[in-house]
């Protein structure tokens, strides 16, 4: 499994363009086969600072994503609303087990 982790930081006079954007970038890619799971989430302490989190099945499949039409519109619009540099890393997994938090 393959996961994808980080942060970008938004311009504060972008931030609603940039929570549209990915709004609409979590829906398709959710939808594309390999994904297991995408999402983005504000930071509670920061709101201009959004997180991101993906599992994939493969490299093949993250690799596939990248070459999707929505991620194209979402990579254009990103100079445009970042405030600086993605903080993101990829992760290759070879196993993973839920915590029993709250069990």
């Amino acid at each position: 499994m393959i996961v994808v982790a980080g942060s970008v930081t938004v311009r504060p006079d972008q931030r609603e363009r940039a929570v549209a954007a990915a709004v609409k970038m979590v829906a398709a890619t959710q939808q594309e086969a390999g994904c297991l799971k995408y999402d983005m989430y504000s930071d509670l302490s920061n709101p201009n600072r959004i997180f991101v989190f993906e599992e994939w099945e493969s490299d093949a499949a993250l690799m596939a994503h990248f070459q999707t039409p929505h991620m194209a519109e979402f990579a254009g619009i990103l100079p445009e609303v970042l405030a600086g540099p993605p903080d993101i890393t990829r992760y290759e997994v070879a196993s993973s087990a839920r915590l029993p938090v709250g069990d």
